[in-house]
């Protein structure tokens, strides 16, 4: 426990609810404002990806203690399900055995969240649109326009964790000696529905990721509880195979009848969802510092809003919490220190795992449907069941452990340089199970 302070986070999002719990554990009464109505009381937007909770995510949970509660809304996926374009499929194991990540959806999750807060005794106010922060008194600037009349609310710290477009982040820029950058994809995404059978059975295997790539666009359907599945298209706006081309539902039925046949009898409602749902963009935000003196704290998206294709924009932002909250630990009421060592500790992991989001869309969009890097997964499958100590796939040391994204990153870098040198090995595709390519990898390993 702290000594008790006013505390206001503004966004009642995934990062916000939980933080917000953290802090009214530690002994703070805590203000959550966020702009939307209550999530709750309205249906979701149709502009949703699935979300795929993994070990820094759950760690984030268990350790308030409200893992189990989560794990009741989420469904175990433990591979890749790769529909190739001749309707055959592939699987690719995530993990070892027993190793799992979490469909969940993000609209059922935001709302469990919400609860959760509330029944610690967190305040929401919802509805409820900050324009402005003064950074030094930690006061925030509320009303219903932005040029319009503003009521002033006061507290001891303020945390932003209003996403990628963050009003907190907007006056943060606003100083000196800040740096900031967004860079947008050229391909979006729309949200697409699998409906249970009539029997509410999924009409797909529920414990996989199904990937449908096609290079520079791909759909991807992760399962829901209800026997649907959320499914996600992404593809460029413009130019061949984008947005801009299907303007039609001949276009758009005829489409997916050449590149996701396999899809023609699950996705009934096609041309209702593609043409009612919006096309959504992708950005990566990157900024620094993080923190104003002892007043004010970005967090999540707000600070490090990552494209999706690694499953960790989540994972990420409760990662924050989780070191946060080490940090309050060790450092009690001296909240300066523990800004300043949460942003230092965090900004190089977050800006690694948005390089490593960035990398996956190649791979989930054109290198599960490869030869070569299939046939790399399975060496490194073979070695690392060998050789547990000295190789831990990329995949794994992101989603299964809690080594530092940085270090994952570094580690993997090197890891994909030796896998070149073996991939090049003469006849690899016969030999590749046998003792000289064994001791050629671990001699690489040492030698790097």
């Amino acid at each position: 426990m702290q000594n008790p302070k006013e505390i206001a986070v503004v966004g009642a999002g995934l990062v916000g609810s939980l933080l917000a719990i953290y802090l009214k554990r530690a002994g703070h009464n805590v203000h959550v404002y966020d702009r939307s109505p209550d999530i709750r009381k309205i249906q979701f937007s149709g502009r949703s990806i699935n979300l795929a909770m993994s070990n820094r995510g759950w760690k984030a949970l268990k350790d308030i203690g409200i893992d189990e509660e989560i794990r009741k809304i989420g469904l175990p996926m433990d591979k890749r399900a790769i529909h190739m374009m001749d309707q055959s499929l592939n699987y690719q194991k995530y993990g070892k055995d027993g190793e799992s990540i979490y469909s969940l959806s993000r609209g059922v999750l935001n709302r469990k969240m919400i609860d959760l807060a509330e029944n610690e005794g967190v305040q929401f106010f919802f509805e409820h649109k900050v324009w402005d922060v003064s950074l030094s008194e930690a006061i925030l600037k509320i009303g219903e326009e932005e040029h319009g009349v503003w009521e002033e609310r006061k507290y001891d710290i303020i945390f932003g964790s209003d996403g990628a477009f963050s009003r907190v982040r907007h006056r943060m820029q606003r100083q000196s000696m800040f740096n900031y950058s967004q860079e947008f994809l050229e391909i979006g995404y729309k949200e697409l529905n699998i409906p249970a059978n009539p029997d509410g059975t999924h009409k797909l295997d529920n414990s996989s990721l199904h990937i449908w790539p096609r290079g520079n666009f791909m759909l991807i359907a992760l399962p829901n509880l209800d026997g649907s599945f959320t499914c996600t298209l992404f593809m460029p706006f413009k130019g061949e195979n984008s947005f801009e081309q299907l303007d039609s539902k001949e276009k758009l039925v005829a489409f997916f009848a050449k590149h996701f046949s396999s899809t023609t009898e699950v996705i009934p409602n096609l041309v209702e969802d593609f043409f009612k749902n919006p096309k959504s963009y992708l950005v990566t935000m990157k900024c620094f510092p993080w923190t104003y003196n002892d007043t004010v704290a970005l967090i999540g998206d707000a600070c490090h809003a990552i494209v999706p294709f690694y499953g960790h924009g989540m994972n990420a932002g409760f990662e924050d919490i989780s070191i946060l909250n080490e940090l309050m630990t060790k450092y009690g009421d001296d909240w300066q220190t523990i800004f300043t060592e949460y942003e230092n500790s965090r900004k190089p992991n977050a800006d690694a795992i948005a390089e490593l989001s960035y990398r996956n869309f190649m791979e989930m969009s054109t290198k599960t449907a490869d030869a070569d890097f299939l046939l790399q997964k399975k060496i490194e499958k073979w070695f690392s069941e060998k050789y547990p100590e000295k190789w831990i796939p990329l995949y794994s040391r992101v989603t299964f452990s809690h080594q530092p994204y940085a270090e994952a990153l570094a580690v993997g870098d090197k890891q994909d340089a030796i896998m070149k040198e073996i991939l090049a090995i003469e006849n690899i595709e016969q030999i590749w199970e046998t003792e000289p390519v064994e001791h050629r990898i671990l001699k690489l390993l040492e030698e790097k």
